[in-house]
């Protein structure tokens, strides 16, 4: 059974779909400008919980949007479309701003992190018409009124639960933070659609019943989610910094449409520092994954220090964690290198426990699955792998069940999506006659010749371990 902590309820509740596939919504990048390590702290989680659902058996759709229109740099709808600040920034249009980082996201997402790609990526500007169709029903049901010359506004005081997943104090909210725009009814009112200025034109602006502007931030995720999953989802994700204004708006929005509760599970991610400080282009410590590439440490490594901490815990980005991310994921691989040295016997059973001195991986998968079904526990689940591996360094190969150790890898890769399989190639059959030289010349004591076989193998970024009863190759950096 998945048990997840959910924000609606403030618990760990058990997980049980809707329907026979389970539907998630997440929200995706603002594209407007290079994403950085924190961008994709979230998308590391969820793709774990991703593989986690697909591994338990279940179905699983999934959309995440592409924000390329409407997110304003302020929460109170006063401030200035991302977008269009990106392309004064970059003196491109809003449009070449959107395409250019829309291609570099996908890029580092599905290329170079290997998160899974969801069913649907739908961008916030191919479907403005069913925006407009969903904001005209809302004013149909009376949710909505206009102030003259800035746009359609959502009417909170309508509902008698507004705030409800963030537990809003909405008496106790300060106005001067939540209404800077002259003309809104209530402190916790919300921009539907938003007019473009009258003495100037946008990039990104369409025609529409309340007159020609675009669409509030809020309004795509709710007609996305509904396009492509219908009226309800089973699980809807996005960082802790959505949840009392975005999630709150696309609540209200939703439901008052649909009639029906928008999504039984809320999942909110933490945030992750940088050398204890909130990333800031002021303090300089944005990182990119291109930044970490180039320092020599690999996506992986990102996506292992990134799986150190819970999800709900705030992480904090060191290179010297990311150091010791990097030393945990190589020792992994060598590891799982362990499977290409190991050689099936007749006694080999994946579904033995450790037995007669023999070391079986069977049980080993079910405590890794366990820990991730436990509200995604990611801590844990290195734990186990950890403690697994270990019981490998005083066993004889000879004693291991290769088939239950090469499926407790693929569960690895499976799970976490840390590409442990791809990573650790067999070595050449060079390699393997230098090894075997080299074991010759130590056993007719000839060490200075098995010395130079051992450098010609550090050349191949090979590296030789003796053990009381083997030699094992390893890969070095």
């Amino acid at each position: 059974m998945i048990r997840l902590y959910n924000t609606l309820t403030r618990s760990k509740d058990d997980f049980k779909p809707l329907g026979d596939i389970v539907k998630i919504y997440t929200c995706g990048l603002t594209v407007y400008s290079q994403p950085h390590i924190g961008n994709w702290v979230g998308y590391i989680y969820w793709d774990v919980l991703i593989r986690l659902l697909k591994a338990s058996g279940y179905s699983v759709e999934r959309t995440q949007n592409i924000t390329d229109v409407g997110h304003l740099t302020s929460d109170d709808d006063s401030g200035e479309d991302k977008m269009e600040k990106g392309a004064k920034k970059e003196g491109i249009t809003a449009w070449n701003v959107a395409r250019k980082y829309s291609d570099i996201a996908a890029h580092e997402a599905y290329d170079i992190l290997k998160l899974i790609r969801p069913d649907h990526l739908v961008a916030a500007t191919s479907c403005i018409e069913q925006q407009i169709s969903f904001a005209r029903a809302l004013e149909d049901k009376g949710y909505t009124y206009i102030i003259p010359g800035d746009g359609l506004y959502f009417d909170t005081s309508k509902l008698t639960d507004y705030g409800k997943l963030a537990r809003l104090d909405i008496s106790g909210l300060d106005a001067g933070i939540r209404v800077s725009v002259e003309g809104k009814r209530n402190v916790t009112d919300f921009a539907i659609w938003k007019l473009s200025p009258p003495d100037s034109k946008r990039d990104m602006e369409w025609d529409s019943p309340w007159g020609i502007g675009f669409p509030g931030w809020h309004l795509e995720c709710s007609v996305i989610a509904r396009e492509t999953l219908g009226d309800q989802i089973d699980i809807h994700t996005g960082g802790i910094d959505h949840i009392p204004v975005h999630h709150t708006n696309e609540i209200a929005q939703t439901e008052s449409v649909t009639e029906r509760q928008f999504s039984q599970f809320w999942l909110h991610n933490n945030h992750i520092m940088a050398d204890s400080q909130k990333m800031s282009k002021s303090v300089g410590n944005i990182y990119t994954l291109q930044d970490l590439i180039g320092r020599g440490f690999s996506a992986m490594d990102f996506k292992l220090s990134t799986l150190e901490r819970h999800y709900r815990s705030e992480g904090n980005f060191t290179w010297e964690n990311l150091a010791s991310a990097h030393n945990r994921l190589r020792n992994w691989r060598n590891y799982a290198a362990l499977r290409h040295q190991i050689h099936d016997t007749l006694d080999d059973d994946d579904k033995k426990d450790s037995t007669d001195g023999h070391l079986s991986f069977h049980a080993a998968r079910g405590a890794l699955m366990e820990a991730l079904q436990n509200d995604i526990d990611t801590p844990s689940a290195l734990s186990t792998i950890d403690q697994t591996f270990a019981q490998i360094d005083n066993t004889p190969l000879s004693k291991i069940h290769r088939s239950s150790f090469v499926r407790f890898i693929e569960a690895i890769d499976e799970l976490m999506g840390l590409e442990l399989i791809s990573s650790t190639p067999d070595i050449s059959e060079e390699a393997k006659r230098l090894i075997i030289r080299r074991r010759h010349l130590r056993s007719e004591h000839k060490y200075a010749e098995s010395d130079q076989v051992r450098d010609q193998l550090a050349t191949m970024r090979i590296a030789v371990k003796d053990t009381p009863t083997a030699t094992i190759w390893q890969y070095s950096d």
